[in-house]
């Protein structure tokens, strides 16, 4: 049974939607979500269809599916906020690119956290390295029922969170830590949602924030390089070195929340900054 799982926390014009990533949770985005609203945003977390339940309720669900939560929550959060931005970890990132370049006139900045194109961290096995096979290898109907277990140091350096967030997702808790591995039908969607990403991050406009661990156990800085050299936007990268892949849990969480501050603070200034005198104002932002 899937347990409502969004949040939402009210706070300035500037609104920061938060997408958290394959078979996880809202939950993931919460460190995030409450510092970027003690900073003076208005933050929702959307929860993506299918997850938060069990199994089957995932794979009742594919990318086309995830991106329509997304859209349907940028649609409805557009109403309070003057200042639109979307920020994901893994493949969270990447549903928020794909906002990006399907209504780009609706999106002012991103924030890229652990992006995931390609699972080829230090840690990732086998079949997440092969996962690009999977659209066809599910469409020929094998592996259907086989799922890719979650693995040491399951994308958390720190220790004391890690055995925190595991216990939770080992214990059947999907609400707080999503599942503990990835159905190999929804890889495969996901393979799909990530090749028609990279085909078009070149339509990507907003301004991008990237930040991603320099050692990151299961997406290589490949994906960062990705970005960088394909999308039409400005870039601006922080590489966390006391980190794993769960950037927005793990030690240099606070790193990552004040520097996306200062970086949708800044575009949210600049669009202000080019209308006519006294027009689209927005108001202080805490720190």
């Amino acid at each position: 049974m899937i347990k409502p799982s969004e949040f939402h926390l009210p706070g300035g014009r500037c609104g920061v939607l938060l997408i958290h990533g394959l078979t996880g949770t809202p939950t993931e985005m919460r460190f995030v979500g409450n510092g970027l609203n003690r900073a003076g945003f208005s933050v929702l977390g959307v929860q993506l269809a299918g997850h938060c339940g069990d199994g089957a309720d995932l794979l009742a669900t594919g990318w086309r599916d995830w991106y329509a939560s997304v859209a349907e929550a940028a649609e409805r959060f557009a109403r309070e906020v003057d200042h639109l931005f979307v920020a994901g970890l893994s493949m969270g990132a990447v549903l928020a690119l794909e906002l990006a370049i399907e209504q780009p006139d609706r999106v002012d900045g991103l924030g890229l956290y652990g992006t995931t194109f390609f699972h080829d961290g230090w840690a990732t096995p086998a079949i997440g390295r092969l996962a690009f096979l999977l659209p066809l290898v599910t469409r020929l109907g094998i592996g259907r029922g086989r799922v890719s277990a979650e693995v040491e140091p399951y994308g958390i350096k720190d220790e004391r969170i890690r055995n925190r967030v595991v216990g939770a997702m080992l214990s059947g808790d999907s609400q707080a830590a999503g599942l503990a591995g990835f159905p190999w039908p929804s890889l495969a969607e996901f393979q799909r949602l990530s090749r028609r990403v990279q085909r078009s991050l070149g339509r990507v406009r907003a301004p991008c924030l990237i930040v991603h661990s320099a050692n990151d156990d299961v997406a290589s800085l490949r994906n960062v390089r990705l970005i960088q050299r394909r999308v039409g936007a400005p870039v601006e990268t922080l590489l966390l070195e006391d980190s794993y892949h769960m950037v927005t849990v793990d030690r240099q969480r606070g790193e990552l929340i004040e520097r996306s501050a200062c970086f949708f603070r800044d575009i949210a200034r600049g669009h202000a900054a080019s209308q006519p005198h006294g027009a689209g104002m927005i108001p202080a932002l805490d720190g």
